[in-house]
């Protein structure tokens, strides 16, 4: 993962960019979903009861920790070019290392087992440098936003990074 460098300007100039869509390699699949609620040790009958889940959501509903990994590739396939590298770390500034300082995830639309989720990245502000006890440097807050086969927008992501170069120890 590489941090591009570059001004508090030219960062700015990047409010309001978007990325290209970018499609999941693969469907919502049951296996996954189920996979997950075992190692978190979740019974919720939406992820394991298909006649259940069927009727209350339209299929086996993915839970939202998942909502991320759908879009996560996978860090070898054959023939695969390069990974696809988050809008936030795009943002051209200073700094050399990053914190996530905020999330919050807003569900429209239940996402179930079938549906395959296409991802638009959007870089939404820049912060003025800003002094922390980390460190000196800037909050950058992107907006995800999902939608599934159809076109319905599923769920939205904003995401506040707080790019800095860390102070130096005592």
């Amino acid at each position: 993962m590489e941090l591009a460098f570059g001004s508090y300007d030219e960062a700015v100039r990047m409010v309001g960019v978007a990325s290209e869509p970018r499609t999941a390699g693969t469907v919502v699949s049951a296996a996954r979903i189920q996979l997950f609620a075992a190692l978190v040790r979740d019974g919720n009958p939406a992820y394991w009861d298909a006649s259940f889940a069927a009727e209350a959501w339209g299929g086996l509903l993915a839970p939202p920790a998942l909502l991320m990994g759908w879009l996560i590739p996978p860090p070898w396939r054959p023939g695969a070019g390069e990974r696809p590298v988050s809008m936030a770390l795009r943002v051209p500034l200073p700094g050399t290392t990053f914190i996530n300082a905020a999330n919050d995830a807003e569900f429209l639309q239940p996402i179930v087992e079938g549906d395959r989720l296409t991802l638009v990245e959007e870089v939404v502000s820049v912060s003025p440098e800003k002094r922390t006890r980390l460190g000196v440097g800037h909050f950058v807050e992107t907006l995800d936003t999902f939608r599934r086969q159809d076109g319905v927008v599923v769920a939205r992501n904003r995401n506040t990074l707080f790019r800095y170069t860390p102070e130096a120890g005592p």
